[in-house]
């Protein structure tokens, strides 16, 4: 009985909220349409219920109306209606294309999550789903515009979900909508989402400045209406038609203004503000002079938002001024469009030509087309996409000058780097200092408002790692990024051929490097170069890729250490020790110096081990030396023409080229290389082994000093395990 009782109130509930809809829609053709979608969207989500306990249906009604709230078109309302069939339902992408149209299939598909593939983790399958959202409203706005408002229902009706989804899904709004809605405009939105978001995750600082807000809003209306009537008069008196409102700032930018400024509620000024709305952008100049002929303004708080708009299309002026009651007090002017716009962003430009086909966005939002090329041009990882769109995109802005004039806006902080990659990715690849103001500066000077800015070029720079520490912009940071990885792959693919090659013909199976390309792909690669790369780098091992591709193939032990292997093999091209021109002596080596071909060596006659070899610079010798009857001088019996192996450990900064210039400086003077490997330890530093094959000590000299002479090395030394 009472199930029954439910169920009828659930219908009541949908009834009630479809007709309040439809009542909103003007035309009759559009409301007919817009019907069939409701009824449609009722029927598949039939039986389906939210955390709440309401009807699922009634989710995807609210968040129609809150479309309907921005003004956007009936196709959006119609797939706003829809937005969860293919997700949530046995709908199919077909279904919605024959029933509704291509274009509200393209938007259904838009906004909905991908759940059909295997996801390394819930990070990774976040960052897949947001790629694809991204990619889609490329193409179409309206898709982010329909997630916006799906993620403002949820999260005005998140207090139904667990803590630990609660906390999830405020974060994930804080990092990715909070800055997207900045972006395209829409500032009513980023504060409604901050506000449900502090609300969310700190409740009691949320409820406190509500309440302080409430309690003081009676004291506050009558100093801002005691601020506003003197300059309402004055307008009038200048013909000027006005609209004068005072507005407490959100609770959340209250709170931050609280945390940063380690001060209480009630010491901080600026928690208001006047908005003076005209009807011409020349009255807005004209209201500026009225509003600074009654207060005095804060010079260095004007902000001119109309003249040069934000990136995002958000024009207003700023003035902050001193009232009678000796209270700073923000004002900010513009006209009914700019309010308009402020509030709904790229909404409010929502303009259709006779065959309804969307206009061109490209002017209004370019750092949308660097975000696609971004996305586009190389297999950059979708968490690492992620990271760079949380870079720039709640920044405020600064105004930066070509010397022609040309203005170029940028984050606060951004540096001459930035400038150049924001003007052309060539420009910043090639710029090797900069000129501020006619003033030579580093590349990672931080540019102030209005700085002029010229940049130096050669054709010979080229980007390094250390760039990424300060460049501020995504767009700089995904360029350089692009080309250190490109630079990066080509270097370890080389060096992984070489180490695959050599260890093939090591092992006898050369003829199978065929079968190793092949056999790339099934045990994990995407290619036979990502392969090699992972060997060039380090990531795996020749002898692993071959135990995976050919199990039945025996690879030297694993007790075998690396450093053995080495010792053993430096020792091998030599027939031994030779005492006073006796060779083949049975000879033991100092475990505590590791001789090999090439040291300067003696012998010590020990009891019970015999003929032990020690270098001749090895500390123990000095213990050694009261028995001097014990210690014979000794010689390596070198074959004819042969040269011994050397291994050399190099410190450098981890940076782009430098395991090449090194390879390089090798190879010049004819000394084959045997084996690398490197290490990457944090902050930035690497360490390079190489095994090579050298003539005698004087050379190996000459090669170590020429070593360290290349840029960003740090030490090179030989060593002997």
């Amino acid at each position: 009985m009472e199930s029954s009782i439910s169920e009828n109130l659930h219908e009541d509930l949908i009834s009630k909220k479809s007709n309040n809809l439809l009542d909103r829609i003007p035309l009759k053709k559009n409301k007919i349409v817009i019907k069939n979608a409701l009824d449609f969207s009722v029927k598949m989500h039939k039986g389906q219920k939210r955390k709440s306990g309401l009807p699922y249906v009634s989710h995807c009604i609210d968040v129609a109306n809150i479309l309907l709230d921005w003004n956007m078109d009936y196709t959006t309302i119609i797939s706003a209606l829809l937005h969860d069939v293919i997700e949530d339902t046995k709908v199919s992408l077909d279904d919605i294309d024959k029933e509704f149209g291509s274009d509200v299939a393209l938007l259904v598909v838009g906004v909905t999550k991908i759940d059909h593939i295997a996801f390394r983790s819930l990070e990774h399958k976040q960052a897949e789903n947001f790629t694809k959202l991204f990619l889609s409203l490329a193409k179409d706005l309206r898709v982010i515009i329909i997630k916006f408002a799906d993620r403002l229902n949820n999260m005005e009706t998140i207090e139904y979900l667990s803590p630990k989804k609660r906390k999830e899904i405020a974060l994930e709004t804080k990092e990715i909508f909070v800055p997207l809605a900045h972006r395209l405009g829409m500032a009513g939105l980023k504060w409604k989402f901050e506000d449900l978001i502090l609300k969310c995750l700190d409740v009691k600082s949320y409820n406190n400045i509500k309440k302080k807000i409430e309690g003081s809003s009676k004291l506050n209306q009558n100093i801002l209406d005691s601020t506003i009537l003197p300059v309402k008069n004055e307008l009038n008196s200048y013909k000027i038609n006005s609209e004068i409102s005072g507005r407490y700032k959100s609770i959340s930018s209250i709170s931050r203004k609280i945390e940063l400024r380690n001060k209480k509620f009630e010491d901080i000024y600026d928690l208001y503000a006047i908005r003076i709305i005209v009807d011409k952008i020349e009255e807005c100049y004209l209201s500026l002079g009225v509003i600074h002929s009654i207060y005095p303004p804060v010079q260095e708080r004007f902000k001119d938002f109309i003249a040069t708009p934000k990136t995002n299309g958000y024009q207003s002026i700023h003035t902050t001024v001193m009232t009678k009651n000796n209270r700073l007090t923000e004002v900010q002017i513009r006209t009914k469009e700019m309010d308009y716009t402020a509030e709904v962003g790229v909404a409010a430009h929502w303009i259709y030509k006779g065959n309804s086909e969307m206009q061109n966005f490209d002017e209004q939002i370019p750092w949308l087309r660097d975000l696609v090329v971004m996305m586009t041009s190389d297999n950059t990882d979708p968490e690492e996409l992620i990271e760079f769109l949380k870079i720039d995109m709640f920044e405020d802005e600064i105004f930066i000058f070509t010397p022609k004039g040309d203005l170029i806006k940028l984050p606060v902080d951004s540096t001459p780097l930035d400038f150049a990659f924001a003007i052309h990715s060539q420009l910043g690849f090639s710029c090797i200092r900069a000129k501020v103001n006619k003033k030579l500066v580093p590349l990672s000077y931080k540019l102030n408002n209005g700085d002029i800015v010229e940049m130096e070029t050669s054709k010979d720079q080229k980007p390094n790692s250390g760039w990424l520490s300060f460049v501020k912009t995504s767009k700089a940071s995904h360029a350089i990024g692009k080309y250190l990885r490109k630079v990066e792959l080509e270097e370890s693919i080389k060096i992984g051929n070489h180490l695959l090659q050599k260890s093939l013909r090591k092992l006898k199976i050369y003829d199978k490097l065929y079968e190793v390309k092949k056999g790339s792909i099934d045990i994990g690669y995407k290619n036979f170069n990502e392969l090699l790369s992972d060997l060039g780098r380090g990531g795996s091992t020749v002898k692993d890729v071959v135990t995976k591709i050919f199990p039945d193939i025996k690879t030297a032990p694993d007790k075998v250490s690396q450093d053995k292997e080495f010792i053993d093999s430096a020792r091998s091209d030599f027939e031994g020790i030779s005492l006073d021109g006796v060779k083949n002596l049975v000879v033991d080596y100092g475990k505590c110096c590791n001789p090999i071909p090439g040291d300067d060596v003696i012998g010590y006659i020990s009891r019970g081990r015999g003929l032990i070899v020690h270098r001749l610079s090895c500390s123990n010798l000095s213990s050694l030396s009261e028995s001097e009857d014990r210690i014979v001088s000794v010689n390596w019996d070198t074959k004819k023409n042969i040269s011994f192996k050397v291994k050399i450990h190099i410190a450098c900064i981890d940076s782009s080229g430098v395991l090449n210039d090194i390879a390089d400086t090798i190879s010049k003077k004819k000394i084959n290389i045997l084996d690398v490997k490197t290490d990457v330890t944090e902050g930035g530093l690497a360490n390079i082994w190489i095994i090579c094959k050298i003539e005698d000590l004087s050379q190996l000299k000459m090669i170590m000093k020429s070593i360290s002479k290349l840029k960003n090395v740090d030490s090179v030394e030989r060593v002997y395990s």
